[in-house]
């Protein structure tokens, strides 16, 4: 949200979407705030639907290819699905390459030949929408879904925290504690900043 605040082609990406889903908690209690009538209902997270989306491909025969992770998650991912799923059409590559240039263009060839259905870009926000935007004319795939981290949850590559954290939204300090170094400005800054806007928010919507 603070990144869809800040970047106007990000904040249309969003709103260019055909469907938007909610998976963070703040979300929700910043909609409260502003007098939605929302609940912990309307919060669904890629790690929790991922292979309930892998049995409904199998079961309407669409082909689903992940984009996402270092080398060796996506190959993890994919054993996982498919024991859920047996007959799911499944392919993947990580996503630890170039994203322009000949590197760029040997990935795209490669999803082409499969022509999924689905296509999961997981490279972490905002790189991963760009790069949709960058390829989107280039790409034979019908969906395309950004799903940031979610194949590092769904393998236990990346700790995720336990079930009662997660669930009333203090997963983001389990991230914190994990990977520090990388994320300390996105939740010690970025929480209070999106609070402090959805406070201006309410006190514009009260004039």
């Amino acid at each position: 949200m603070n990144l869809a605040y800040e970047l106007d082609w990000y904040r249309s990406f969003i709103n260019n979407s055909d469907l938007i889903f909610c998976d963070g908690f703040g979300v929700l209690l910043g909609a409260k705030m502003l007098g939605y009538d929302v609940d912990s209902t309307h919060r669904m997270t890629c790690p929790d639907y991922i292979e309930n989306l892998g049995l409904a491909c199998e079961q309407h025969n669409i082909s689903l290819f992940l984009l996402a992770g270092k080398p060796g998650v996506v190959e993890k991912a994919i054993t996982q699905l498919t024991s859920a799923a047996p007959n799911l059409q499944v392919q993947g590559h990580h996503g630890y390459f170039e994203k322009t240039g000949a590197e760029n263009e040997r990935v795209i060839q490669l999803i082409n030949e499969f022509k999924p259905g689905v296509l999961f870009v997981g490279f972490g926000m905002p790189l991963q929408e760009q790069w949709i935007l960058n390829n989107l004319e280039r790409i034979n795939a019908r969906v395309f879904v950004p799903l940031g981290a979610c194949l590092d949850f769904y393998t236990g590559t990346v700790y995720r925290g336990p079930a009662w954290m997660t669930n009333c939204g203090l997963e983001w300090l389990t991230r914190l504690v994990t990977e520090p170094h990388r994320l300390w400005k996105r939740y010690i800054m970025g929480n209070p900043l999106f609070f402090y806007r959805v406070f201006k928010a309410q006190i514009r919507k009260s004039k």
